[in-house]
């Protein structure tokens, strides 16, 4: 299957990964070995999701710099020796010598920021961790990540989805060089409720689901994760980079309102 990579200055990444939230132990495991096979090759996990283990055991057989491999540190771990623990945890349950992309999976205003910052940067300089990001930060709380740190801050993680506002942020990361990497994809199945979507998707042979991701990975810097466990909705979710939508097609579905959001 044809996969596509968003790239920035200091870091490439396959558009559309596999997310791995409530997947745990074998299922886990078995469903990235599948997804691997499929020809998935960014896979996201944290260690709050409790499956980084079985995420190790699904990509030990695969050549290692081929895979873009995410984890994120829990909130009350942001203490710098805190988090390097974390993330050398991390390292361990994955069974990797380093990480593509770590990220703060929540802000946490108790803890100095500049405290997280400053491991997160110890970290890529020991070539433990490529890339480094944040996840669920609000413009804000970005632009401070970014004036703290000596590396880019490659990456906000955080949920977006058709009908879904989010274009403070988005403009933002597309004129700053960051990548948004939405999770819940699809809402959470709200977005497959959508009328528009079977109408759209009859005109290209494709499902609610393709339709919905491809309008989100189709904008510039936007990558997705959605969770997927059966073998046919793996398939369909790596199927999105050999055809296109309309524009007319396009625009009706950026007037949809399914959920509101203000950063």
């Amino acid at each position: 299957m044809k996969r596509e990579l968003k790239s920035l200055d200091s870091c490439s990444v396959p558009t559309l990964g596999l997310g791995t939230w409530k997947l745990r132990g074998k299922e886990c495991e078995e469903v990235v070995k599948k997804a691997l096979e499929i020809g998935y090759r960014h896979i996201d996990t944290a260690i709050f999701y409790d499956n980084e283990e079985a995420v190790g055991r699904a990509i030990k057989n695969h050549r290692r710099e081929e895979l873009f491999v995410t984890t994120k540190v829990w909130k009350d771990k942001l203490h710098y020796r805190d988090f390097k623990r974390s993330a050398e945890g991390s390292l361990k349950r994955l069974d990797t010598e380093y990480l593509d992309l770590l990220l703060i999976h929540w802000p946490n205003p108790e803890i100095p920021l500049e405290e997280t910052i400053k491991a997160m940067n110890e970290l890529v300089e020991e070539g433990k961790v490529r890339h480094i990001g944040v996840s669920n930060f609000s413009k804000t709380q970005l632009k401070k990540a970014q004036n703290l740190s000596a590396n880019p801050i490659v990456n906000n993680q955080v949920k977006y989805h058709l009908g879904m506002d989010l274009t403070a942020m988005l403009n933002y990361c597309q004129e700053n060089g960051i990548l948004l990497t939405a999770y819940s994809p699809l809402g959470r199945g709200k977005v497959l409720q959508s009328e528009e979507l079977p109408r759209i998707g009859a005109r290209y042979g494709k499902t609610p689901g393709q339709i919905a991701l491809k309008w989100l990975i189709r904008q510039a810097n936007v990558l997705a994760i959605p969770k997927a466990s059966s073998e046919k909705h793996l398939k369909e979710n790596l199927s999105l980079f050999d055809w296109e939508m309309e524009e007319r097609d396009v625009e009706r579905l950026d007037q949809l309102v399914i959920e509101s959001k203000i950063d």
